[in-house]
């Protein structure tokens, strides 16, 4: 038997993604965040890489194409460059930053470095609001991040908006559906950003907001429900927001012919397989196995304390173990995981999207073709929050879904260095603390992550009358409405003191507590 994966399109219907728009990523930070903007529309929209075919795009025939800020210099030798084609398909284009300086570059204007930098929030003069900034008027505050800008522009170009140093701030073609715009939009430091987008989609685009997460789950369901018939799925089950949204899914779809798997693999939480165990019994009535491969993944971690290398040692200890449990389960013919939309962008897994290998997923690409079943992987096509909000279209209790995600690899990336039982339960019950403490404050929903990190860094200390020579923990805690950015929790002194008393005071080998100010980017929300 083959080992198939089945495309994200697969999983809906063509009343859902006919209309979309297609982001050209240039190695922009925000790809991912003008994508989730664009959906918060309710339009579809995907992510391709910079260099994609003018005739490939024409295929996919979407409604609107954004081509994304990125680090680079447009007139550099070798600078990432869209193909110039595209430009003549008639269909919409914005370019964003980069994205801006490439269009305007390649239609006759002019893009120089300027001593006139801008970095940070500007304010926006609006010249003319006909189109991208319909309903708007007068001054906006606007997210700048450039040290190039455009200079002079070609007569088929008109000005739409100023700063006091960018006198192309916004730009649209006299007769073709292009615009451009010097800022982001897809920030949240552009308070109007949603508007402008909204603008660009819904009256430049014409699209009509036909993604719809009721009519996806419906589809998704009808689709698994025919692809499966009456053989058995096997679903990996962590706790997590994402299996458990799959595990939902597919439940509604085949009921009692699906199997879940969870793996302790020793990077639990504290009390994590009983909870899990809990919440599944409470909401799932279906076949659940629980493995104990605590020895075999402390075995593969030994001495390996690269981030990149846990991963991959962890993935594959994964895959190893779920497939000894899966021979195990009578007639199992396919395979469900919790594949995100990020994940597959990330990993290089989609051939128009872009190649960069941010990190490695255990779930994305990696099983091998021994391991003898189809894919399924119904949240493919989804962003985090989507999920959520499928998670509760699904029925699933909001405590279950909003819960705090929890990284594939476990406490592995949180454990930084090489990872020992011994450190795991220092970094056990230090994390058990911070998110104690985050719930007895009522804080639990006002942030999206928080967590514990054990350092590799020892200190001197003094316990009563003693010298102590202990390790130190991090705190972390950020709010983000995506996690493709995110801001450091500010958290009350009050609950940060609670929290480095307690640690101190209950975790043995502690003697100092850091909190880290973070935010993403440019740091990343794990540490490793």
């Amino acid at each position: 038997m083959a080992d198939t994966t089945l495309s994200a399109s697969e999983y809906t219907t063509d009343s859902l993604t006919a209309q979309r728009i297609v982001v050209l990523d240039f190695g922009s930070q925000y790809a991912q965040l003008i994508a989730r903007r664009v959906r918060e529309q309710n339009v579809y929209c995907q992510i391709l890489r910079h260099d994609i075919a003018a005739d490939r795009i024409a295929e996919l025939n979407p409604k609107g194409i954004i081509l994304s800020g990125g680090p680079s210099s447009v007139y550099v030798d070798g600078a990432p460059k869209c193909d110039p084609q595209l430009f003549e398909l008639g269909i919409p284009v914005l370019g964003i930053c980069y994205g801006m300086q490439l269009a305007c570059a390649a239609l006759g204007g002019k893009v120089d470095n300027t001593p006139s930098r801008e970095y940070g929030r500007a304010t926006c003069m609006i010249k003319n609001n006909e189109t991208l900034f319909r309903d708007l008027e007068g001054e906006i505050e606007v997210w700048m991040s450039h040290g190039d800008q455009v200079s002079s522009i070609s007569e088929v170009f008109e000005p739409l908006a100023q700063t006091s140093t960018c006198p192309y701030a916004a730009i649209a073609h006299r007769t073709l559906p292009i615009y451009g715009m010097q800022f982001h939009p897809e920030v949240t430091h552009t308070p109007q950003g949603g508007q402008i987008l909204k603008n660009f989609v819904i009256d430049v685009c014409g699209c009509e907001g036909t993604w719809q997460l009721g009519d996806f789950a419906q589809a998704a369901i009808e689709h698994v429900r025919e692809l499966v018939g009456d053989r058995r799925v096997i679903c990996g089950l962590s706790g997590g927001v994402d299996s458990s949204v799959v595990a939902a899914l597919l439940y509604k779809a085949i009921g009692p012919q699906l199997s879940c798997i969870l793996i302790d693999n020793g990077l639990l939480r504290k009390d994590e397989q009983a909870l899990v165990i809990r919440e599944f019994g409470d909401h799932f009535k279906t076949d659940l196995h629980v493995v104990d491969a605590e020895e075999r993944f402390m075995s593969t971690l030994e001495g390996i304390s690269e981030p990149q290398e846990k991963r991959r040692r962890i993935g594959y200890a994964f895959i190893d173990c779920f497939k000894e449990e899966a021979t195990k389960i009578k007639d199992a013919h396919f395979l469900a995981q919790g594949t995100l939309y990020p994940d597959v962008i990330e990993s290089g897994a989609d051939p128009d999207g872009p190649a960069a290998t941010i990190k490695l997923h255990h779930n994305v690409g990696g099983l091998p073709e021994e391991l003898g079943f189809e894919l399924i992987e119904p949240l493919r096509d989804l962003f985090k929050d989507e999920v959520r909000r499928l998670g509760l279209e699904l029925g699933l209790p909001e405590s279950l879904v909003w819960r705090h995600p929890f990284p594939g690899p476990g406490l592995a990336v949180r454990c930084l260095g090489e990872v020992t039982r011994e450190k795991l339960k220092v970094l056990r019950e230090a994390d058990s603390i911070v998110v104690e403490e985050i719930v007895n404050a009522g804080l639990y929903r006002e942030t999206s992550q928080s967590f514990a990190v054990l350092l590799p860094v020892q200190s001197v200390g003094v316990m009563g009358d003693a010298r102590t020579y202990d390790n130190a923990i991090a705190i972390r805690s950020v709010k983000t409405d995506d996690f493709m950015t995110a801001d450091w929790s500010h958290l009350p002194y009050d609950l940060l003191a609670r929290m480095s008393t307690r640690i101190i005071n209950e975790v043995a080998g502690i003697n100092r507590v850091c909190y880290d100010i973070s935010s993403k980017p440019p740091a990343t929300i794990e540490w490793e």
